[in-house]
């Protein structure tokens, strides 16, 4: 019967589409990266999606990030997000977790729940509590790494993060993991070595804060604001997406 999959399944297959419909997928931070994973995940017809993050959409989320647009700046993201996956495919289940994930929030979770997981989140802390507890559980999971100050879309590949080079944050995640002894983590990383962005106080997150009174996190607490583009972030959350279909599909 023809359904708003038919073309996908065109290519993977029935028996595909009904693993992916059958499967839950766990996208921890929407943003620039991730926003376009759950994007393609809907898309592609995904059952069932946990998107995890407690930020509100900024004004300047909407140079990257696909659920900001002037009308969504000051909603929470996870808010935002639900009414698009449910116009896409109204039969989704979307799971949505105003968390911010860490060590202290991360026994919210239970990770044998799902089929795979998505790390599209800033803090390493984070990162590394993902990947222990995606370990313990023996889950799929696919780790984004630096996406901000690069200018090259065509430069991100996906590999191991023992066979990663250049990336700082890459950098740091290899030392971390080898002390942790988890022998693998699959990752979308880039050569390219980061920019370093304009300190430009006319246009700096740092001078004029736009976020709601007691927002955590703010900019203005980073020692750097990073620069970004609609073009890298996108290209790395869909990247992340192709992984994920291709190993639920497999």
């Amino acid at each position: 019967m023809l359904n708003q999959f038919s073309r996908t399944e065109l290519l993977l297959g029935r028996e595909a589409m009904e693993r992916l419909q059958n499967s839950r997928v766990a996208v921890f931070g929407i943003g620039g990266v991730g926003g376009y994973t759950v994007e393609a995940l809907v898309r592609s017809g995904v059952g069932t999606i946990d998107i995890i993050d407690d930020d509100k959409v900024c004004l300047t989320n909407i140079n990257r990030q696909i659920y900001a647009t002037r009308k969504t700046v000051g909603k929470y993201k996870v808010d935002v997000a639900e009414e698009r996956c449910l116009e896409i495919n109204p039969d989704v289940t979307i799971n949505k977790h105003r968390t911010f994930y860490s060590p202290e929030t991360s026994a919210e979770f239970d990770f044998s729940e799902y089929d795979y997981i998505v790390d599209a989140i800033d803090t390493v802390t984070g990162k590394l509590e993902l990947v222990e507890n995606a370990y313990k559980t023996k889950t799929p999971i696919i780790s984004s790494m630096g996406a901000g100050n690069k200018l090259d879309a065509s430069a991100f590949e996906v590999t191991d993060i023992y066979k990663t080079s250049v990336c700082p944050l890459a950098r740091v995640m290899r030392y971390e993991l080898k002390k942790r002894r988890i022998p693998k983590l699959k990752v979308v990383y880039s050569k390219e070595k980061p920019i370093t962005p304009t300190e430009d106080m006319a246009i700096s997150c740092k001078a004029h804060c736009i976020c709601p009174p007691g927002t955590a996190r703010k900019c203005t607490q980073r020692r750097q604001v990073p620069g970004s583009t609609a073009f890298v972030p996108s290209v790395v959350g869909l990247i992340i997406a192709g992984e994920v279909i291709k190993d639920l599909t497999k």
